[in-house]
């Protein structure tokens, strides 16, 4: 099968657009077919991109950094998009996160009569409500116009999945994210870092994930006064000055990638996510791999994910107080923390990027199917 991916984001950008395209474009490789990938230019400006990470051939767009927030590039308008779809010879197009570029690989896959799967990951709706206060209603009509043209929507979670049915998307289907429970580990906790972050043996609190207005880092300042507690934030991004003065005595590591991250993740005591937009939320399944119980606002992505006295706390979404009571309820009970970290650990064990593989290209294939079906 030969799949032309058109995503908004690729290595090597991190952010959970960028990563499901490498793993997507991954499982296709390791199981024979032959995918492209068409993404925005970095900001070196190449039009290729010879990342050993990437398994396929990369074809960049133009594009400018997103004003206020340089880290996302913005693809421009561009004949590569439509010429890649033609010289490919594409049986299916995978637009992931479809807003600019997948719109415009949405209008060019339509003019082709290439069959279309759009996958859902970005609450656009909610971005635009907070970086600008107003224009979610017309997010929602620019999600619906171009996933309404798709064959298929795959939604990453039943919060998800429920919003595109609301806002009038047909033909939704439930396609979740892989973890690598090989990479993310509970036995890659290292007592050297755990003493270099935390001399005094307090107990590590952390976030890992972009540090931007929409993730409301800023609700970790109360665990920040919690007596014992060490609080850790691993990522960058637009809001890190400014966390460096609303988290008094946190430790800011900035970007940290790879096996680094996974020790990171496996030497916290407690991991905790506060953005209330998670379509699906990728670090707290990453925390769960690695044996570390969670607290997540119970919105969104996270009410898939975790579960309330199993594997972790839940929260009203923006609520500090709750976040700290969370936290201290949990730094408070080893034994809980033990039994919630092994039932994280288990929970994940069956969703390799193997099995979601699996998933994906079953919807491919019944995508297809139903093409021939109606040509006939």
């Amino acid at each position: 099968m030969r799949v032309v991916i058109v995503t908004e984001s690729f290595p090597p950008d991190i952010n959970g657009v960028s990563h499901c395209a490498l793993q997507t474009a991954r499982q296709l490789v390791a199981r024979g077919h032959e995918p492209l990938v068409v993404a925005p230019a970095t900001a070196a400006g190449t039009d290729t991109d010879a990342d050993p990470l990437s398994p396929c051939p990369v074809v960049r767009v133009p594009s400018l950094p997103l004003p206020g927030y340089p880290q996302v590039r913005v693809a421009l308008p561009s004949r590569r998009l439509a010429a890649a779809l033609s010289a490919h010879q594409a049986d299916l197009v995978h637009l992931a996160s479809p807003f600019v570029l997948g719109a415009r690989g949405m209008a060019a896959a339509t003019r082709k009569h290439l069959p279309t799967v759009a996958v859902y990951q970005t609450d656009i709706g909610g971005y635009a409500r907070t970086y600008m206060g107003r224009g979610e209603a017309t997010a929602w009509r620019r999600i619906r116009a171009v996933h309404a043209a798709a064959d298929r929507t795959l939604a990453p979670s039943t919060a998800a999945l429920t919003d595109l049915v609301a806002h009038g998307v047909p033909r939704v289907r439930m396609w979740p994210r892989g973890v690598d429970t090989e990479r993310f580990r509970p036995t890659l906790r290292d007592p050297a870092l755990r003493r270099a972050l935390a001399p005094d043996g307090e107990l590590i609190i952390g976030y890992v994930g972009r540090l931007a207005p929409e993730k409301h880092v800023e609700l970790l300042a109360q665990v920040c006064g919690l007596d014992g507690v060490r609080v850790v934030v691993v990522g960058d991004g637009p809001s890190a000055g400014a966390l460096r003065t609303a988290l008094p005595g946190a430790a800011l590591l900035g970007r940290r990638t790879g096996d680094e991250l996974a020790r990171i993740f496996a030497s916290l005591d407690v991991f905790v996510h506060t953005g209330p937009l998670e379509t699906f939320c990728q670090t707290v399944q990453e925390a769960m791999a690695s044996g570390v119980p969670v607290v997540a606002p119970a919105v969104g992505g996270p009410l898939d994910l975790v579960v309330p006295g199993s594997t972790g706390i839940l929260v009203p979404p923006g609520d500090a107080a709750a976040v700290r009571d969370a936290v201290w309820v949990m730094a408070a009970d080893p034994a809980l923390r033990a039994a919630y970290g092994a039932a994280g650990r288990a929970a994940v064990q069956g969703r390799t990027w193997d099995a979601i593989g699996d998933q994906l290209i079953a919807h491919y294939e019944e995508v297809l199917a139903e093409r021939t079906a109606v040509a006939a």
